[in-house]
């Protein structure tokens, strides 16, 4: 059986060694040429700029970054309420915004504080699947399957099963998203005292807002109350493109419940070409520190670094985005923070230095399209600085705020009845025959 096995194995290998010459040409020598609506290189290259997503929700300017319901980062962050003295809107307040596309009064915002606040307790059964686990099981896997072993109260699935009219399919949504959200901190806290904190739970204080008790349950002090809504917000939605955002589009589309949805939008989430990157950078920036001394480089250092790094064919970890052409404002709203809050933290100086002198090394260098930094340039940086040093734990903070956007934006699809998604496949032999004519006549 062994033998049979190794010699499927170098079969496949063979086969894949054979064809990759194909997509290389095709992408390199025909990548322009039109077949219907995208090119060849759109068709091989995961759908790059294919306009077949609708979202009124957030959209991702190339050059002002995201705007959530029309307002830029800035915008955002200042007309939204704020608790007394708290620099940082509410996440209650922010999810408002994000569905209904109104600034909402203190009130409102109340409102969804008290919402949330009914609807928080975790199930004990997510509890036991949790302890389950092996404790070295990956948070985000952790995370995943809590958010999917509570699909057995789906109010959506229930519902469906009984007969409802299409146009109320968001009512159901509606319900199981806010049910998730509301228990989302407090699932996410738990695994984080569990695996790291010697299994030693800190209840959660109903007196407090989703932010402040997810630093409370965290066991840490003030400001990171401040920095946990920030983080939230800035990670929780960026137009419907980005794989955590497409896939839990794309389950929801069979009009498969929230907790299905979410749990697979988090699994995308958890790959290191998306959420796990800000992990990445971190371990890149620690690692700079250390070949350099453990102390803040020069700059005339840093930069000999950074073009070391390239010639050896590694990238420079957080630097340009598949969209964006100019600093990711997700970066700046976090680099602020840091500027008033941290400023004589070496790691967070050496950010800072990496700012001043990767751009003008990624230009020279000539083979980056957008040479400035992306969110995961510094969300790392700040968590570090607050004692949360397990860096496979951030992807779950990612996770936390990004099902805001995507909850939101699958209620909006049941709203409008979006139709399930179902793009048509081509195979290798068709786009060489394309290629050949010169598109698709």
């Amino acid at each position: 059986m062994a033998t049979a096995k190794s010699a499927l194995k170098a079969k496949l290998f063979e086969k894949i060694e054979a064809h990759r010459p194909r997509i290389q040409k095709l992408n390199k020598e025909f990548g322009n040429v039109v077949i219907d609506t995208c090119n060849i290189g759109q068709t091989i290259g995961g759908a790059r700029d294919v306009r077949t997503l609708v979202t009124d929700i957030s959209y991702l300017d190339p050059q002002e970054g995201i705007r959530f319901r029309g307002k830029t980062i800035p915008e955002t962050f200042a007309a939204l309420p704020k608790l007394p003295g708290c620099e940082q809107p509410t996440v209650e307040a922010f999810f408002y915004f994000l569905l209904t596309g109104d600034v909402p009064t203190a009130a409102q915002a109340q409102d969804v504080f008290e919402d949330f606040s009914s609807r928080a307790a975790v199930p004990d059964y997510v509890v036991d699947v949790l302890r389950a686990m092996p404790r070295d099981t990956h948070p985000m896997t952790m995370l995943s399957a809590a958010v999917l072993s509570m699909q057995r109260d789906s109010i959506f699935a229930r519902r469906y099963a009984e007969g409802m009219k299409k146009t109320d399919y968001w009512d159901p949504m509606y319900e199981d998203s806010m049910n998730l959200l509301a228990k989302l901190p407090r699932i996410a806290a738990y695994i984080y005292r569990m695996k790291y904190r010697g299994d030693t739970q800190i209840p959660a204080d109903p007196k407090l807002d989703f932010g402040a008790n997810f630093a409370h349950m965290m066991g840490i002090a003030q400001p990171y109350d401040e920095v946990a809504r920030m983080y939230f917000i800035l990670h929780s939605d960026h137009e419907s493109g980005n794989v955590s955002a497409h896939t839990t589009h794309l389950v929801a589309s069979a009009l498969s419940d929230a907790y299905y949805s979410l749990s697979a939008g988090l699994n995308g989430l958890a790959g290191p070409l998306h959420g796990l990157a800000n992990q990445e950078v971190l371990g890149w920036i620690m690692n700079v520190m250390k070949k350099l001394g453990g102390k803040v480089p020069t700059e005339e250092e840093l930069k000999a670094f950074l073009w070391d790094t390239l010639k050896s064919g590694q990238v420079v970890p957080g630097y340009g985005h598949a969209v964006l052409r100019k600093t990711d404002p997700r970066y700046v709203a976090q680099n602020e923070y840091a500027k008033k809050h941290l400023p004589d933290d070496p790691i967070f100086q050496l950010v800072n230095m990496i700012y001043k002198v990767a751009p003008g090394v990624l230009t020279e260098h000539g083979k980056t399209k957008n040479p400035w930094p992306n969110v995961d340039a510094h969300s790392g940086v700040i968590q570090w600085y607050y004692g949360v040093r397990e860096w496979d734990f951030y992807t779950v903070l990612f996770g936390v705020g990004r099902a805001l956007g995507v909850l939101a934006n699958i209620t909006w699809d049941r709203g409008l009845g979006y139709a399930i998604e179902r793009p048509k496949s081509v195979t290798t032999e068709m786009l060489e025959k394309w290629a050949a004519a010169g598109g698709r006549k």
